[in-house]
């Protein structure tokens, strides 16, 4: 994949908090400050810096992860959705989310906002104006194309007049609001090439950075180049649960995805369910287990797709921390290349490679997704070579191997080891 400007925002993939997985559509300002500064005092050092307030911001009456049918919006007089004053108090007074951004920015962090492709219904009915034209929401309103599962917006025809200085003026005031990142949801699947486009250039336009993620998934392998062009990330898969079969999955969807990449453009795996999530459900421990969760970090790490954290990181209990801050699998999220599947076999063992910045040194996790505990031996003659000493990531046990590398791997668990070959 060509390399673009815009990649040059993200050379790791980007790692940080959202809201969805606990609060759904349903997150306040409180707890976006307080997973702030849990995030600030307890992950920065490790890289993870991004928090980003998911769907519904806009919405007064948002409640859990359900929709509401003819939900009334927050929105100014250019059509632009702005933020619910009674969940975020701090945008009283046509301060958006400037207030919050600045309070971010003042932890080292940085701030994420979640978006919806188009343009709010509740505007096209009242054909507002749109800022920079003449032209009004119904004139730049694609009613063919309305989001499948959330009833608040259309789509916009991007050949209309008027639908590019719409774009422009979103991202003018995201700018004004001091945002880093912008998720942009139903856009991936299907695909919205028109839509996309115009992103990108209101994006280079507004005078501000910005990561540009779009969901959900599963986009086209087909759309590999196009959404590089114009994206620093995007959803391999619709979102990602807390469920085995899903995790089983995503073997498949890394491998599909292992060479369409670049360094700055990064296929999605989508959040990480771990944790206290659902919070607005009334809570629940993640379902995955110890093991599972070990193999989802492992599996994202080794591929290098972006890690968003899904549940409140303020209640994570010392496992959950500790996943966040193992340095040494954060390491191969950061520094690996060429990641790649090495080989499955019949048994239900998928080992994955990667290479290390040192000499000589590689990374080597062996998988197993069968339902009872498995050895997995890894020869080393596939590496080119005989004699390897290694350290396992998660137990930091050093080992020395002799002509294989040799595991006895739990039920949906994984070794994953650093290796310096002889």
């Amino acid at each position: 994949m060509k390399y673009y400007p815009h990649h040059s925002l993200c050379p790791t993939p980007p790692m940080g908090w959202n809201s969805w997985d606990c609060y759904g559509a349903s997150v306040k300002e409180d707890v976006v400050r307080k997973n702030a500064e849990y995030m600030a005092k307890n992950l920065k050092q490790y890289g993870w810096e991004y928090v980003v307030v998911d769907i519904q911001w806009f919405e007064p009456e948002a409640k859990n992860f359900v929709y509401n049918q003819n939900a009334h919006l927050c929105y100014d007089e250019y059509s632009r959705l702005i933020p619910a004053e009674n969940r975020f108090p701090s945008a009283k007074d046509g301060a958006g989310f400037r207030p919050l951004g600045d309070f971010i920015h003042s932890l080292g962090l940085k701030f994420g906002i979640h978006i919806l492709r188009g343009i709010a219904k509740e505007c096209v009915k009242k054909n507002m104006p749109i800022k920079g034209t003449d032209k009004r929401a119904l004139d730049i309103a694609d009613l063919e194309t309305v989001c499948e599962w959330n009833p608040d917006m259309y789509g916009v025809n991007p050949n209309a007049e008027g639908a590019a200085e719409y774009y422009n003026s979103l991202f003018e005031m995201y700018a004004s609001w001091g945002v880093d990142f912008v998720k942009v949801d139903d856009i991936a699947r299907p695909y919205h090439p028109g839509e996309v486009e115009l992103i990108r250039g209101a994006i280079d336009k507004s005078g501000r950075e910005m990561v540009l993620s779009l969901s959900p998934g599963a986009a086209a392998l087909s759309a590999a180049e196009h959404l590089g062009q114009n994206a620093n990330m995007w959803r391999m898969t619709d979102d990602f649960w807390d469920t085995w079969r899903q995790l089983y999955d995503m073997f498949e969807r890394c491998r599909n995805w292992q060479n369409l990449r670049a360094v700055g453009s990064w296929p999605d795996c989508d959040m990480l369910p771990l944790g206290k999530i659902c919070i607005c459900d009334g809570g629940r421990d993640t379902n995955f287990t110890r093991d599972e969760q070990k193999t989802l970090m492992a599996l994202w790490c080794i591929f290098r797709t972006p890690l968003m954290f899904g549940g409140d990181m303020t209640i994570n209990d010392e496992w959950t921390e500790d996943l966040m801050t193992n340095e040494d699998l954060l390491e191969v999220l950061k520094k690996s290349s060429d990641n790649r599947e090495f080989y499955r076999d019949e048994r239900g063992a998928i080992v994955w490679y990667a290479k290390a910045e040192e000499e000589n040194t590689i990374y080597i996790a062996q998988f197993n997704t069968a339902d009872k505990d498995m050895i997995i031996s890894t020869p080393l003659s596939l590496l080119g070579a005989e004699k390897a000493k290694a350290k396992e990531l998660f137990t930091k046990e050093k080992y020395e191997f002799d002509e294989h590398i040799y595991s006895l791997v739990p039920t949906h668990g994984v070794k994953i080891y650093k290796i310096k070959t002889e």
